[in-house]
C-alpha cells in the first residue's frame, strides 16, 4: 500500500498542453536530421479515450528519513501496477505519436525496440492499453521487441502475449549472446535492411524507438513535477541532487531538457540541478566515463580477495565497491549498456553543474536492504521481505548509492537530495512471460522472418 505525501494523478493528460508545447520545440530543434522513419512529435488532441489511456501516469512525491544532514525525497515513477518502471511515460508518449499518426495517415506501424526487460514491458503495456482504449486497432498498432536470454524472467505477461492473436502480431524475440546489449544491433540491423521493404510490401512503416529524444520528451514531466510539487530554490545559488540508477541516463537527460524549460520559461525558481549516477559493476562505465574520461574498464580499482571473508575489497576509489562477492558480478541485467553514448551528454552537464557517480555491489545492497526496505516503508514503497524475491533492483541500487555518497562524502554540497524511483518489482508483482509464448533470433534473417509473419498476420484482417 502506497501512502506517498504527495501524488499527482495522470500527470500525462495534466501536463498535456505543456508537454505538446515541449514536444514541438524539440521536434524542431530535430528538423532536417534526415532519421528513417519517425512520428511527428505531436499528441493526439484531448479526449476521454486518451485520458484513459494515460491514466497510469500518476508520480508521486514522498519525504524519506534525513541522513547525515541530507534531506531525502522520492520521486516516485512506478505507480503503474502493470510494469512498476519508469518507462511507462516514455512508452505511453511514444505511443500516442504513433495513434497520431495512424489516425491522420491511416498507415500501419510497427514499432520495434530492443530492450533489457523494462522497456519491452512498458511499450507492450501501452500499445495493449492503446487498444483496449479504442484509440487504434491490433491490426493498426504493432510491436516486436528483442531482449537478450539473461533476461526472460523479467518480462510480464499480458494480454499480447496471452491472447493467441495478439501474441502473433506482437512478437517477443529473445536474442542468445555473451554481450546483452547486442540486441540493439541486431534490432537496428533489421530495419536499416528490412523497414523500407515492409513498407513498400505491406504499407506498415517501421518505427525503431530507441532514438533518445524519444525519451528525453516524456521525461521532462520530472521537472514540471519538480517545479509544482517541491520547494523552489531559496536563491539564486540553491541545489537539488537529483540521484538515479542508470544504464544510459536517458531520464536524468530528459529532466534537465525540461529543466531549462522551466528555468526559460520564468515563474517558480528551481533549484539548480545536480546529477548523480548509480550503477553496478556489471556496467560502470558511465562512472568510469566521469572519473576517467573514458569508458576503459582498465581504471576500475584493483580488488583482493579476503579468504576469511569470502569477499572482495578495494579502498582506492570511495566511487566503488569497497566490498563484492565478485568484481565480474552482474547484480540486475537491466542495466545492460556498455559505452553509451550518453557518456558524451552527461560528463559535461555533471562537470558544469556538479554531481557525481558511484558503483554498488550485490553485497552493498544486501547490506543496506533491511536498512533502506525500512527507509522506503516509511513512504508507502514497499520491497520483499526476502530479498531474493527482488526482480528489478534500481531502486535499492539509488538508495543504497545515495546512503554510500553520503557515508563516503560524495555529497558534500546537496543537503536536498531527490532520489528518482526508477523501478521495483518483486516476483509477487507479475507472471513471467512462459518459454512458448516466446520466440527466438539469432541473426536478422530469422528476425525478420518473426516479424514478417507478425506484419502478414496483420495484413489479412
Amino acid at each position: 500500500m502506497r501512502s506517498a505525501s504527495t501524488v499527482l494523478t495522470n500527470a500525462l493528460t495534466h501536463y498535456h498542453e505543456e508537454l505538446q508545447h515541449a514536444l514541438s520545440a524539440l521536434e524542431r530543434d530535430r528538423a532536417g536530421s534526415g532519421e528513417a522513419f519517425s512520428p511527428a512529435f505531436r499528441l493526439p488532441e484531448p479526449s476521454l479515450a486518451l485520458e484513459q489511456f494515460f491514466s497510469v501516469s500518476d508520480i508521486g512525491i514522498a519525504e524519506l528519513a534525513a541522513y547525515r544532514g541530507h534531506s531525502l525525497r522520492l520521486l516516485d515513477l512506478m505507480r503503474n501496477p502493470g510494469t512498476r518502471t519508469t518507462k511507462t511515460l516514455a512508452s505511453l508518449t511514444i505511443v500516442a505519436r504513433a495513434v497520431r499518426h495512424i489516425t491522420e495517415t491511416g498507415e500501419r506501424i510497427l514499432i520495434v525496440t530492443p530492450s533489457s526487460a523494462n522497456k519491452a514491458t512498458a511499450l507492450r503495456d501501452a500499445v495493449h492499453r492503446a487498444i483496449v482504449a479504442g484509440l487504434v486497432t491490433a491490426d493498426q498498432l504493432q510491436i516486436t521487441c528483442v531482449v537478450p536470454d539473461v533476461s526472460t524472467a523479467k518480462l510480464w505477461s499480458s494480454p499480447l502475449s496471452e491472447d493467441a492473436l495478439l501474441r502473433r502480431r506482437n512478437p517477443l524475440v529473445v536474442h542468445v549472446s555473451e554481450e546483452p546489449a547486442s540486441v540493439k544491433e541486431l534490432a537496428a540491423a533489421f530495419t536499416a535492411e528490412h523497414a523500407e521493404r515492409l513498407w513498400r510490401q505491406y504499407r506498415v512503416r517501421v518505427w525503431y524507438t530507441l532514438g533518445l529524444d524519444n525519451y528525453r520528451a516524456a521525461d521532462m514531466i520530472r521537472a514540471f513535477v519538480e517545479r509544482d510539487l517541491l520547494p523552489e530554490a531559496d536563491s539564486d545559488t540553491g541545489t537539488r541532487t537529483h540521484v538515479h540508477s542508470v544504464s544510459s541516463a536517458f531520464g536524468l537527460l530528459g529532466h534537465d531538457l525540461g529543466h531549462r524549460r522551466v528555468t526559460e520559461s520564468g515563474g517558480r525558481t528551481l533549484p539548480q540541478a545536480r546529477y548523480f549516477l548509480v550503477q553496478h559493476l556489471g556496467t560502470p562505465d558511465m562512472v568510469l566515463s566521469l572519473r576517467h574520461g573514458t569508458h576503459d574498464r582498465g581504471n576500475l580499482p584493483a580488488y583482493r580477495f579476503e579468504a576469511s571473508e569470502g569477499l572482495y575489497r578495494q579502498d582506492g576509489d570511495p566511487h566503488f565497491p569497497a566490498t563484492t562477492f565478485d568484481p565480474a558480478e552482474q547484480l540486475d541485467p537491466t542495466f545492460y549498456t556498455r559505452r553509451p553514448v550518453t557518456s558524451a551528454h552527461m560528463d559535461p552537464l555533471i562537470a558544469r553543474q556538479g554531481g557525481g557517480g558511484l558503483v554498488v555491489s550485490l553485497h552493498e545492497c544486501l547490506s543496506r536492504y533491511a536498512e533502506v526496505r525500512g527507509l522506503l516503508a516509511a513512504a508507502g514503497v514497499s520491497l520483499p521481505a526476502d530479498p531474493r524475491r527482488l526482480r528489478e533492483w534500481s531502486l535499492v541500487m539509488a538508495v543504497t548509492g545515495t546512503l554510500n555518497a553520503a557515508d563516503r562524502g560524495l555529497l558534500p554540497d546537496s543537503e536536498d537530495v531527490l532520489i528518482h524511483a526508477s523501478g521495483s518489482y518483486g516476483d509477487q508483482d507479475y507472471l513471467p512471460v512462459p518459454d512458448h509464448h516466446r520466440l527466438s533470433a539469432a541473426d536478422v534473417t530469422t528476425l525478420a522472418g518473426h516479424v514478417e509473419d507478425a506484419v502478414r498476420a496483420a495484413t489479412s484482417h
